[in-house]
């Protein structure tokens, strides 16, 4: 993917995504996520009492992301592959979830550019942690 470029700095993905509407759907989201039954407990023994902390860094995350802002300077990958608790099928959760949520708080078109970031993004970490979704599917199967 190439970014487009305004006066030498990167453009938005979408000129009516702005910082108000990632932190609505940031916290909408990770509302969300609190009181899913699976997901939930994983975040929370992670997060504990420092929501508000990370909620700041996913603001940052999706700023870098859709506004292309540089702001976030994490590395998701190590973050997720920490967590020994999260298997593959929590991505599926987490991309239902965003994507209602996306669709609940953003207009169409840029709700579909945010699921489609969040279904990249995922992806990704879903490889990286556990392989293809063949190898991962035979591990499940090997276990005991």
């Amino acid at each position: 993917m190439t970014v487009e470029t305004v006066g030498g700095a990167p453009r938005p993905l979408h000129p009516e995504i702005d910082e108000a509407m990632i932190e609505r759907l940031v916290r909408h989201f990770y509302a969300r996520i609190r009181r899913t039954p699976d997901l939930g407990p994983i975040f929370e023994a992670v997060v504990q009492d420092r929501w508000e902390p990370h909620l700041r860094i996913m603001m940052d995350f999706w700023s870098s992301v859709m506004l292309m802002s540089g702001r976030f300077k994490g590395q998701p990958m190590q973050r997720h592959q920490a967590l020994r608790a999260l298997r593959p099928e929590h991505f599926q959760t987490w991309l239902a979830l965003f994507s209602s949520s996306a669709n609940e708080i953003c207009p169409p078109d840029i709700a579909a550019l945010f699921v489609d970031r969040a279904e990249r993004i995922a992806r990704s970490l879903q490889l990286g942690m556990f392989g293809p979704p063949e190898l991962s599917l035979a591990r499940r199967k090997e276990a005991p």
